[in-house]
């Protein structure tokens, strides 16, 4: 009976990982690439200027790259505001919402069953356990790039919460109750 449905979940595990792994081999020369970019940089700048200032370089230039990607980072997040504004119209961004979280929660666990299940996934579990405590700062410092570019949550402003119109019977019968001196909490 629930044999298809781990079945099911198996495979949609599969092909989430298949197609990310498939992302990643191709980013990963890019990255091999900008770093053999960066020494060679500072080995030009070293020749040219001395060690001193061209360190003094290469941090002013990762400093102007940061700051352009928090300018990026902060204009995405505005216009991701407008968005929302406009899907809460609709009412789509909550169910779009709920859905995700769902996926997020149960994905994870879909993942290791899948690991787990499959005859070589507890010693692959293992390494892949080792590999990720040896990279811990590398895993780091992509936790806090993925930060900066989380969308943030919104807080409703003190002009965009409105008052529910009150009912001229609830008034009359609030003026009744605090006039006679009985508690209208008290039931």
């Amino acid at each position: 009976m629930f044999r298809t449905l781990i079945n099911d979940a198996k495979s949609a595990a599969g092909s989430v990982i298949g197609k990310y792994a498939i992302r990643a081999s191709v980013a990963v020369p890019f990255i091999v690439a900008a770093g053999f970019g960066t020494a060679a940089t500072t080995l030009v700048l070293v020749d040219r200027f001395g060690a001193v200032m061209a360190y003094g370089l290469m941090a002013g230039g990762f400093a102007a790259v940061g700051l352009l990607a928090a300018a990026i980072v902060t204009v995405k997040e505005q216009e991701e505001i407008t968005e929302d504004a406009q899907a809460e119209k609709t009412d789509t961004a909550e169910v779009a919402s709920d859905a995700a979280a769902q996926a997020a929660v149960q994905l994870p666990l879909a993942l290791l069953g899948t690991l787990l299940t499959t005859p070589m996934g507890p010693g692959a579990a293992a390494g892949g356990a080792k590999m990720l405590l040896r990279n811990l700062p590398l895993l780091l410092l992509a936790a806090v790039i993925a930060l900066l570019f989380w969308p943030s949550t919104k807080t409703a402003d003190a002009d965009e919460t409105t008052e529910p119109a009150e009912d001229p019977a609830d008034l009359a019968q609030r003026k009744w109750q605090e006039a006679n001196g009985v508690d209208r909490h008290a039931a």
